[in-house]
Order: structure tokens, then sequence, then C-alpha cells
């Protein structure tokens, strides 16, 4: 069977090129497809509203159903990540991804859209997580943050793809052959995962299923666990909500951007998001490096990410695109709590730590995401599936104020850590 050479295993901070390209950049590519499924609705939405007229509630809920079942998912996942390795498992989930864009390209109505969105959201739930778990794998543990960020950077193209891409896309053939063409592309990545990652990439843990419970409920009971993961869900949970939906609709019905418009503003968002990635990551490493933490980075990273949401609730008087693009740069800060969970927990549990987080990350954002669909409902617009600013002010805010509590908690805390912990 094959695997990696001993002599091309990573030495303390090298990353070997066949770790990359063989065993590391096949899982970036289905953390690609995860996030173009997850933002691309954003850029659909009028072709959904004018199609089946939904109210911004109806929006929420049939978008949210993606992280609905990706949230679900999480604990399963980690068990089957840390059983079976990431090529086994993230290769047949994508097999279901594929089913559900099929799906939701022949769905008829919002219920039938909401069930695709499912669908998609559970074949897509192990991509994240699956790339950190390889990375965990085959980095060297002062690595991971920086194979992380890049991974999360990779994903970001996604995002950009969702953006004019897809707008140009959708428009030229329409929404749902666009969603027939990503199902044969979803396909395509399950297979370069199945032939190109070695399949002897770990060792598979002997554990019993009740055994691999017992660790998980160890996760749970872990005080570091809750020291990171309510700040990550938080803030990524905030972001992804807003990104992945909310953000077209209030250039749409704030700003008064037309589609091509938002979708332009969105581009930059995306592009920002893909340089925050790379460059916290980088930072990140260098700070470890220099004897500085992860947490500095994170506090100094949501300065920006707190700036961008100011700018945006109190609509100032700057270019439109500005907030959107420090949205994007600072949001997934909060994603290094990962790093901490990995160093914290080691390899062998690290699938079931950091998939115990994203359960309460994709919580957060489906929450989030269907609960300010919810709030605009009480502030309608002009215009059908519209809503007006002050139901944005109330339900950004409102996210805004949750992250503040979660990362004062999370500084907190760490502060009074002393020198021997």
């Amino acid at each position: 069977m094959a695997r990696f050479p001993a002599t091309e295993r990573p030495l303390p901070d090298q990353i070997p090129w066949a770790v990359v390209w063989r065993a590391l950049l096949p899982f970036a590519l289905g953390y690609f497809m995860s996030y173009l499924f997850r933002a691309v609705n954003q850029v659909i939405a009028p072709d959904l509203i004018g199609e089946l007229g939904l109210a911004p509630g109806e929006l929420g809920r049939l978008t949210s159903a993606y992280l609905f079942t990706f949230m679900l998912f999480q604990l399963p996942l980690g068990i089957l990540l840390d059983r079976f390795g990431p090529r086994l498992v993230q290769a047949c989930l994508l097999v279901v991804a594929a089913a559900g864009a099929l799906l939701f390209a022949l769905a008829p109505d919002s219920w039938s859209l909401t069930l695709a969105r499912g669908v998609l959201g559970l074949g897509l739930s192990g991509c994240l997580m699956s790339a950190f778990k390889a990375n965990a794998l085959w980095l060297p543990m002062s690595r991971v943050a920086l194979g992380n960020s890049t991974t999360i950077a990779i994903g970001a193209l996604g995002v950009v793809a969702a953006t004019r891409p897809a707008d140009w896309l959708a428009q030229a053939i329409g929404w749902r052959s666009m969603f027939e063409l990503l199902a044969a592309a979803t396909v395509a990545v399950a297979l370069l995962i199945l032939l190109s990652v070695p399949k002897r990439a770990h060792n598979p843990q002997g554990e019993t299923l009740a055994g691999q419970l017992r660790v998980m409920s160890r996760v749970y009971a872990d005080p570091v666990f809750w020291r990171v993961a309510p700040m990550v869900a938080a803030m990524s949970g905030t972001f992804i909500a807003v990104q992945t939906l909310w953000a077209g609709r209030w250039l749409a019905d704030v700003a008064g951007h037309d589609r091509v418009a938002a979708a332009d503003v969105l581009l930059w968002m995306a592009i920002g998001f893909v340089i925050g990635s790379l460059a916290t990551g980088w930072i990140a490493d260098r700070a470890q490096r220099h004897g500085l933490t992860i947490e500095a980075v994170v506090g100094g990273s949501f300065v920006l990410f707190a700036l961008s949401q100011c700018l945006i609730i109190l609509q100032a008087p700057v270019p439109p695109a500005l907030p959107w693009i420090l949205f994007g740069f600072a949001g997934q800060a909060g994603n290094l709590g990962y790093a901490t969970l990995a160093r914290h927990f080691g390899p062998a549990t690290a699938g079931r730590a950091q998939s115990a987080a994203n359960l309460l990350l994709f919580a957060s954002a489906w929450g989030m995401q269907w609960g300010i669909g919810g709030i605009l409902d009480f502030f309608p617009g002009a215009t059908e599936g519209a809503s007006a600013p002050d139901g944005y002010r109330w339900a950004f805010g409102t996210a805004f104020l949750l992250q503040i509590m979660a990362l004062g908690w999370y500084l907190q805390v760490f502060r009074r850590k002393s020198p021997a912990e």
C-alpha cells in the first residue's frame, strides 16, 4: 500500500513538498469546495427570491440548513477521522455532497432546497476537520498553525469563486445548471483524495466506539477546551453567518448595490479573507517563534474585526468595500484556537477535540444565520425580500456583543494562568 518514504517524513520545522502535494493539498481542495457551496447562496439569492418569493427568514432557514447538518455530524466526524483517517472519510463524504448538489439543482420549492442544503452540509462537514487532521498527522506541531491557516486561505479561494465567477456562471447557464457542474467537480475532488493520499497515512486507533466516546467526554470536560471553544464559536460563527449570506443582502438592502456591484464588493471581501488567512497564520507562526502567544494574535486581530463591524453597523461614511475587506481580513482569526487544541490534546485526539469545537462553531453560525433572518423579518424593506437598515443594525449589533463577551472570557482566563501553566 502506498505510503510516504521515511526520508520524506517531516523533520522538525521542515515540510517536504511530497507531503504538501500528496497529503495536504487534496484536502485543501475539498475545503475549497466546502466554502464555495457555503457562500454561493449570497450571489444566487436574487434568483431564489425572484423565483420562489422568499422572505429573509426563509432565505436564512434554507441557507442555514447547510450549517445545521454540518454541525450535527461534527461529533461522529471526529470519531471517524481518528478511527479511519481523513482519506477514506473525506472521499466518502464528498460523494454525499455531490448528491446534495444534484438535489439542489432539481429542487422545486423552498423546502426541497432546504433539504438539499442539508445534504450538502452533511457531505461537506468533514472538509476542514479532515484537512486539520492531516495537518496534525503530517506537520510538526510548531507548523500546524501555519498549515491550518494555509488550508483556510485555499478554502477562501472558494469564497472568491462564489462571488463574481459564480454570479457570471449563474447568469450565463442558470443557477440549476451551475449546481450540476459543481456536483461533477465535487466527485473529481473525492477521486483525487482517494487516489493521491496514501492509504496508510496514519495508524488507526484500536479503541472501541465506547472507548472513543469516553475520550470525547474527556475533551468536553477539559478546561482548556472551554477556554477556547466559546471564542471560536462567537467570532468564527458570526463571520461565517454574515460572510456566506447576509453580507450580500446588506449590500443590496442598505448600500443599495445592484447584483453586479454587490458581487464586486463580495469579491474584495473574499480577497481580504485570503490575504488575512495567510497573514494571520504567518504572524502566529512568527509570534510563537519569538515567545509570543496565539492569544495575543487573536486579540490583535479582533481589533480589526471589531472596527469593521462598527463601520458596518453605524453605516460610517467610508467606501462600501472598505469595512467588508477588513471583515474578511480579520474574521477568521478565531480559527487559530484550533492550533491551541491540537497542541494541547496531541495528534491522536486532535480530530475529536477540533471537531468538538467545530460543533459549537457551526451551532453558533447556524443559529446566527437563521436568527439574523428572523430579526430582519421584523424590519421589512420597500421591496419584496428586502429589509430596512435598522434591522441589520439590531441583528449585527447583537452578534457583535456576543463576540465581545466570549473574547473577554478567553483573554481573561489566559491572563490568569501562572507561568508554570
